[in-house]
């Protein structure tokens, strides 16, 4: 494997016919070893392979190199590179229709349940033989002959695919996990049929010959059962990247001559004009020119409080619009937004490999050889060992035990599948893993950063203390409090709503209302003039700070909250205190950290005393 210039590109692919880990080393082999190619990476569990190659290699001498071994390579376009044209995940296509990867698991299972009947018929009659007397009803050859008749549907819909992919590899003089399969289960069926058709070779034996048509079936059904479970699992962990793909809206309305439009995604170019409403999805990656809102960027940054977002903001495709209307211009479309990075970035981690993974792989590839070898020498040494009347029977089952035991799925698919598992769930809990190799030397961590907001607290302001003077009715000023601030859209005020009916209050009539901007809201209920805000408010209304009040209040400014001051009809009667409460789990995670050694930092924007509270 070598380069002859320092411009490589990458090259993505789908590879149809690998069943183990063997074939991936197979392919990697016969990519190698083209000259022009600087690095292979073929992920048995997505059925894919990422190529770099240089100027000098072509994409049809990539997809020659794979045919050579005996397996077939389609050049892959990943979610990202056509991102503009995708919006219902990777798995599916934009006609609607499944996918290769879909289709070949239908496929399997339908295979599978065709094939489960008469394997465990066959597995039933096999019993038979513990019972004589139901073993003198119907006969011995009889027997033999009605399981040769169950295990050949086996063999077509079950385990065709496991003799093509063997007889594939022989002509390649390759051996795989197919080779291991068909060749055991094979020499018991051709054994089997052997007994069952011409029984008088073997009537010298003392002991008989027994069919092994239980033995064959069994194996056939069994892989055949891992395959159909391994491709669900394949499927439930991609299941981040669908989920990720599919916060994009399908359609976008833009201004276009003048008139509002709704057009297909796929349609959109940089400077095209969107309208944005209330409660939609954001289609794109833009730049606000009109308007202001708060934006829900949770499903991005992991915030649960929505970020305000006015005139020159960027707002990210995919992020969900509060309820203001938005005019904006488009800034980045396709593989270039936010959400495509993303997926970019779990896409490459998924498909890259870890230094053991890469020891695993080198095993694998000499490993089915050595198993036939081993398979030969455990045949001819039973055989040899044994006395006449039992050898050939001892010795063919003892060998395929050895060939059905020895694959090596668990030992080249346990590191992908950790990695792939891994990666998909961390990318669905908001932890994007750049590599295999990070995950790998993760625990040699020794500090980790953590954010304050949504990460060691809730993400959202909470009414956590509440005084009131002696003689105010708490439940009216519940109600009144209520009524106010529902009136307004302050994260603050969503708090004091938020706690007010979690204490019974209900809401009421409200006039003259008026939000004094950085300061608080006003509004007349009932027969009431009541102020909800900061102490700057008080001093804007020339109301006078209750001392006891204020007291208490620094007391809780202290201690991280933010204090709302609470006025009717100009006499300051009461105070709130605000905070983002720190989530239970939080304690527990960082006295784990310090078990483990790990020196935990918080990131906070906010003041000292709110970190330090």
């Amino acid at each position: 494997m070598s380069t002859n210039s320092s411009q490589l590109r990458t090259i993505d692919l789908n590879i149809d016919g690998m069943t183990c880990a063997s074939c991936a080393v197979n392919v990697e082999k016969a990519l190698t070893s083209l000259h022009g190619v600087a690095s292979v990476a073929v992920n048995p569990l997505t059925d894919s392979a990422r190529v770099e190659v240089d100027d000098t290699v072509d994409v049809q001498s990539i997809v020659r190199a794979v045919g050579s071994v005996g397996y077939t390579a389609t050049p892959s376009v990943s979610p990202t590179t056509s991102f503009s044209q995708l919006s219902a995940g990777p798995t599916s296509h934009t006609d609607g229709q499944p996918d290769r990867r879909e289709l070949a698991e239908r496929d399997l299972r339908r295979r599978f349940w065709i094939t489960l009947p008469f394997a465990s018929a066959v597995m039933i009659l096999g019993m038979v033989m513990f019972f004589p007397h139901t073993m003198h009803t119907i006969g011995e050859s009889r027997l033999n002959w009605i399981q040769l008749l169950l295990t050949i549907p086996v063999l077509w819909f079950g385990g065709r695919e496991y003799f093509i992919g063997a007889w594939n590899a022989t002509r390649n003089r390759l051996a795989t996990m197919d080779t291991l399969v068909a060749v055991g289960t094979g020499a018991a069926f051709v054994y089997s049929a052997v007994v069952t058709i011409a029984p008088e070779l073997f009537s010298k034996a003392d002991s008989g010959a027994h069919v092994y048509y239980d033995t064959t079936v069994t194996i056939i059904t069994l892989i055949t059962l891992g395959k159909v479970l391994e491709m669900r699992a394949k499927r439930k962990t991609s299941a981040a990247m669908e989920r990720l793909l599919s916060l994009r809206p399908t359609t976008a309305r833009i201004i276009r001559d003048g008139q509002e439009v709704d057009v297909d995604i796929s349609s959109l170019q940089v400077g095209d004009t969107l309208i944005i409403r209330p409660g939609e999805r954001i289609p794109t990656d833009a730049i606000i020119l009109r308007g202001e809102s708060k934006i829900d960027e949770s499903m991005i940054t992991g915030e649960s409080v929505a970020v305000p977002k006015t005139k020159n903001d960027h707002i990210i495709g995919g992020t969900v619009n509060g309820t203001g209307s938005l005019t904006a211009l488009v800034d980045k479309i396709g593989e270039d937004t936010a959400l495509a990075n993303i997926v970019r970035l779990v896409e490459r981690a998924q498909g890259s490999r870890a230094p053991i993974q890469k020891l695993a792989d080198k095993i694998s590839g000499w490993f089915v050889p050595a198993v036939l070898i081993i398979a030969v020498a455990t045949f001819v040494t039973w055989f040899d060992v044994l006395p006449a009347d039992v050898r050939l029977t001892a010795a063919l089952i003892h060998t395929v035990a050895v060939l059905i035991i020895a694959c090596p799925c668990a030992l080249g698919l346990a590191t992908p599948t950790a990695i792939m598992v891994g990666t998909g769930k961390g990318a669905e809990r908001g932890l994007l893993i750049r590599n295999a190799e990070a995950l790998e030397t993760a625990h040699r961590v020794t500090a980790v950063v953590v954010d304050k907001t949504g990460t060691i607290t809730h993400g959202r302001p909470d009414v956590t203390d509440i005084i009131f003077r002696d003689g105010i009715d708490v439940g009216e000023a519940l109600e009144a409090l209520l009524s106010i601030e529902a009136r307004s859209e302050h994260p603050l005020a969503e708090a004091i709503v938020r706690f007010a009916r979690e204490h019974g209050a209900q809401s009421d009539d409200v006039h003259n209302v008026e939000i004094l901007a950085g300061k608080g809201i006003t509004a007349t209920y009932a027969t009431s003039r009541w102020a909800v805000g900061s102490f700057p408010l008080l001093n804007h209304l020339n109301v006078v700070v209750n001392s006891e009040l204020a007291a208490t209040a620094d007391a809780w400014s202290r201690h991280g909250r933010t204090i709302v001051a609470i006025v009717r009809n100009d006499e300051h009667i009461g105070m709130l205190g605000i905070a983002d409460s720190v989530r239970p789990s939080s304690a527990q995670a960082v006295k784990t950290f310090a078990e483990l050694g790990i020196h935990v930092v918080m990131l906070t924007g906010d003041r000292r005393e709110t970190a330090e509270a």
